[in-house]
């Protein structure tokens, strides 16, 4: 899988090595997988629609208009899943918002006082993505969706083998989920258009490193077609 914006973020030894590499083979995904949106609530979108530069000045842990486009993808995969049987889980952060687990210092915790009603509004799953009545919310309080949450036991209940992953941050709870995903033997999944990240290097080079190591990061047709390719088998294709 060719990823040109990786290289933007390479060093010419990186560059090199990764071409002594070679192109990653896929390893590919299961049978029965498992749509997991990771931490999409208002506090890191902001109200409304506007440049990250802007955003950050309400809502300092906001990704600007890539995380809003992202989220837009989202809801396309999600849609997909839904439509295909795929079982949906949401996960966000125990009393997400500006009071959240910050390891930010005092400077930072500063700038994180907001009214309080804007800060519950922050804790809320955006819209666009918002959890049907019998899809699954789990709350976590650190960064990986396995670590102290009942997660894991509800995928080996399913009978699951692989997890979809999409959300945010590339670089924070989507990569410690994906590692830990990985590390208890699920095929991981990345979906690239579908994560974001507040830091632009953060974001590419955390999804070349999830490519090499512990997922395949896909684009987004691929994981619409592989949850069409998993509902056709299943029969479980709604039509729209």
């Amino acid at each position: 899988m060719d990823k040109m914006s990786w290289y933007d973020f390479m060093t010419e030894q990186d560059k090199e090595h990764d071409a002594l590499l070679g192109k990653k083979e896929l390893a590919g995904f299961g049978e029965k997988p498992v749509l997991l949106l990771i931490d999409i609530y208002y506090s890191v979108l902001g109200l409304k629609r506007e440049p990250i530069m802007e955003s950050v000045k309400t809502w300092p842990m906001s990704t600007g208009l890539e995380g809003w486009e992202a989220v837009d993808k989202t809801a396309a995969v999600l849609d997909s899943a839904r439509r295909n049987g795929i079982p949906v889980i949401h996960v966000k952060g125990l009393h997400t918002g500006v009071n959240s687990w910050s390891r930010g210092g005092k400077k930072r915790q500063d700038f994180f006082k907001l009214p309080e009603e804007m800060t519950l509004k922050g804790r809320e799953i955006v819209e666009e993505v918002k959890p049907l009545p019998d899809e699954l919310v789990i709350e976590k309080a650190a960064a990986s969706a396995f670590h102290g949450t009942p997660l894991l036991f509800q995928l080996v209940s399913l009978g699951i083998d692989t997890v979809i992953c999409c959300g945010e941050t590339t670089s924070g709870c989507v990569r410690a989920s994906v590692v830990d995903g990985a590390t208890f033997r699920f095929k991981m999944g990345v979906v690239e258009e579908c994560v974001f990240d507040r830091t632009q290097a953060s974001h590419w080079m955390n999804l070349y490193d999830m490519h090499q190591k512990y997922a395949d990061v896909v684009g987004m047709e691929a994981a619409i077609e592989y949850f069409d390719r998993i509902g056709s088998r299943s029969g479980q294709t709604v039509s729209a």
